[in-house]
């Protein structure tokens, strides 16, 4: 019996330790720079919900970003009302795919995730870089009872420079129940904070249009226009003096 005690005593012990050492295969997230001043996004969800259940209306609200202070990392600021009466504490994720055109947040996929961390085990609030980037409320606090949600904090681990991994601007958010059922999605628009101008999303091209062409005029070939064109080129002198002997 003493034994035994000994070797749960050790495992727990040891199951201790690999919780707090918990980390991506590629290792902790990385803290971003260089996120542009003036540059944010914005999700807002729907009016309908993607769950079919009973719910009194889609729940309302966004989740909106824009750069840190010194372009380092992220600042946020969520809202959410018209919660479920029951079902919670309902947990919010950036997913690597944009929401499709029929609105099926299935195809989300999963969870920005740059350092394969993986969901399980939960998040350590406590160590935030150990947690997928896109789990915000797993970082930063579930959404409880209260109705309407509001929240600010800073992440340092998403961006907002477009062709990094940890860049959100072309992908989603849903919002889950607490046994991570999706009630509902939206895409991220990149926007410039300064004004309420689109900020540029650098995935268009520009289109030159080529000039339209033209007939060339009908001039009569004699000697003399000959002469009066070739005035004009740097071989003029020479072609004019060959025609005045013609």
């Amino acid at each position: 019996m003493r034994v035994s005690n000994i070797i749960s005593i050790s495992a727990i012990g040891a199951s201790g330790v690999l919780a707090q050492n918990v980390t991506g295969q590629l290792g902790d997230a990385t803290v971003t720079t260089g996120n542009p001043a003036g540059k944010g996004a914005i999700a807002t969800l729907p009016q309908q919900s993607f769950w079919t259940g009973s719910l009194n209306g889609n729940v309302q609200g966004y989740v909106s970003a824009k750069s840190g202070a010194g372009g380092v990392g992220v600042d946020y600021e969520v809202s959410f009302s018209n919660l479920p009466t029951e079902g919670g504490p309902f947990i919010y994720h950036i997913h690597v795919a944009p929401v499709p055109e029929d609105g099926n947040c299935t195809s989300t996929l999963a969870h920005l995730d740059q350092f394969i961390r993986g969901e399980d085990p939960a998040c350590d609030a406590t160590r935030p870089e150990s947690c997928q980037q896109g789990d915000l409320s797993g970082k930063y606090g579930k959404i409880q009872s209260s109705d309407p949600f509001t929240a600010q904090f800073h992440d340092p681990y998403t961006s907002l420079v477009e062709g990094v991994g940890s860049y959100f601007g072309n992908r989603s958010f849903v919002f889950h129940f607490a046994n991570k059922t999706r009630i509902s999605c939206a895409n991220f628009n990149v926007i410039n904070t300064n004004s309420s101008t689109p900020y540029p999303s650098g995935t268009g091209s520009i289109v030159k249009a080529s000039p339209t062409p033209t007939s060339s005029p009908n001039i009569p070939v004699s000697a003399g226009n000959v002469l009066n064109v070739l005035k004009n080129l740097a071989i003029a002198p020479v072609v004019a003096g060959f025609l005045a002997l013609l």
